[in-house]
C-alpha cells in the first residue's frame, strides 16, 4: 500500500498474474535469508507503470515478465511492485499473462538443464523423468526443440495419456505407475543398447528400504538404474541434493565417462559474481527465449485453470505440500 519511492534502476509494474511456486525453506536457512514471514510468488507478468531515471529497457505501458529475486523483500502477491530492471524482459503480445508468469520458471530451470549442464543437441537421446509435470512438460519440448529424442516415465494412467499426445510425439512413455516396469531396461533396449546422452531425474531412490508410506517414493529409479541406463559421455542431471554416490557407483560413472550435474534453479541468484552484471549477460537472454518459444507455441505449459487472488492461500498450501501436478497461477 505505502511503495517506497521508485530508485534509479526500478520499474513500478502492475502484476495481472503471478505464478507459485514451492519455496525451499531449506536453501534459504542455509544462505542466512529464512526469516518468519517469507514473500509468497516470484514469477510475474504486468504492465511498466513508472521507471526510474537510469532505466534504460523498458518505459510506461511496456508489458513485461520475471522473476523476483531471492531475497526479494517484496510478494509478487501484490497489484504494484517495484522490480530491478534486471529481472524483467519483454512480454509478447501474443503471450497471455498467465502462460508467461505459469512458464518463465520451469523455462529457466529447463534452460540451465539442457543448455548449460548438458548442452543438448541433435541427435542425442534425453530421459525426462515424470515428463507430465509442469517442469517436465516444458524440458520435453526444449529438448524436441533442440533435435533431441525424448524418453519420458509417466506416474499414473492420466499422465501416460497427457504425455502420448504431446506434439511432437515423445519417442517413447514408460509408464512406471504399476511397479512392474523396469526403467533401465526399457531405455537400453530404446537406444539399442547404447543407453541415453541426458537423464533429468525428479528424485531418485537412495537406498534399496524406502519407506513405504510415501507412494511416490516407490516410483523412483533407484540410482543404480539411472547409471545403468547412462550411455558413454553421458550427463545426468539431478534434483536430488542429498545424492551420495559409493565407490562402485563412481566407478561405473568413470568407465562411461559420464557427469552428474546439481539442478539448482536458483543459481543464477547464488552466483558471487557481480549481481546485476551475471544476470544481464546470462539470465536476460534466457528470459527472452522463454518468451519467444511461448511466442511460437514451441513452449506449450503445463498450467491449471487460472486462480483468483482470495484463493491464493489454499493454493499456495497444495504447491508446498508438493500436491499440484499443474502449475498454479494467481491472475489479477
Amino acid at each position: 500500500e505505502n511503495l517506497p519511492p521508485t530508485r534509479d534502476h526500478d520499474v513500478k509494474v502492475q502484476v495481472r498474474a503471478c505464478a507459485l511456486s514451492w519455496i525451499d525453506t531449506k536453501l534459504l536457512s542455509e544462505i542466512k535469508l529464512e526469516k518468519e514471514l517469507l514473500p509468497v510468488g516470484r514469477e510475474i507478468s504486468g504492465v511498466v507503470l513508472e521507471v526510474g531515471r537510469k532505466v534504460t529497457f523498458f518505459q510506461p505501458d511496456d508489458e513485461v515478465v520475471g522473476i523476483l529475486p531471492l531475497d526479494s523483500e517484496e510478494s509478487g502477491l501484490c497489484e504494484v511492485i517495484l522490480v530491478h530492471e534486471h529481472y524483467l524482459v519483454r512480454k509478447p503480445e501474443k503471450v497471455c499473462w498467465v502462460e508467461a508468469a505459469g512458464a518463465v520458471r520451469d523455462g529457466v530451470r529447463a534452460y540451465t538443464a539442457l543448455h548449460y549442464l548438458s548442452q543438448v543437441s541433435p541427435g542425442k537421446t534425453v530421459l525426462v523423468m515424470d515428463g507430465a509435470s509442469p517442469f517436465g512438460t516444458i524440458a520435453i519440448q526444449l529438448a524436441q526443440h533442440r533435435g533431441a529424442k525424448v524418453i519420458s516415465t509417466a506416474y499414473s494412467l492420466e499422465d501416460k495419456q497427457y504425455l502420448e499426445r504431446l506434439r511432437p510425439p515423445v519417442a517413447r512413455v514408460i509408464d512406471v505407475s504399476n511397479g512392474k516396469i523396469d526403467v533401465a531396461e526399457s531405455c537400453l533396449e530404446e537406444t539399442g543398447g547404447l543407453g541415453v546422452d541426458i537423464v533429468l531425474d525428479a528424485g531418485v531412490k537412495l537406498y534399496s528400504a524406502e519407506d513405504e508410506s510415501n507412494s511416490k517414493s516407490q516410483l523412483l529409479p533407484h540410482k543404480h538404474d539411472i547409471i545403468t541406463l547412462l550411455g558413454v559421455g553421458g550427463h545426468w542431471i539431478t534434483t536430488e541434493k542429498s545424492l551420495q554416490l559409493d565407490p562402485p557407483d563412481s566407478h561405473s560413472l568413470f568407465l562411461k565417462g559420464a557427469t552428474v550435474s546439481f539442478l539448482n534453479d536458483e543459481i543464477w541468484n547464488l552466483s558471487n559474481v557481480q549481481q546485476g552484471k551475471y544476470l544481464y549477460i546470462l539470465l536476460i537472454p534466457i528470459l527472452e527465449d522463454i518468451m519467444e518459444k511461448l511466442s511460437s507455441s514451441i513452449f506449450r505449459p503445463q498450467l491449471d485453470e487460472p486462480i483468483p487472488l482470495y484463493e491464493a492461500k489454499v493454493s499456495m498450501e497444495i504447491v508446498q505440500k508438493n500436491q499440484a501436478r499443474k502449475r498454479q497461477v494467481i491472475q489479477f
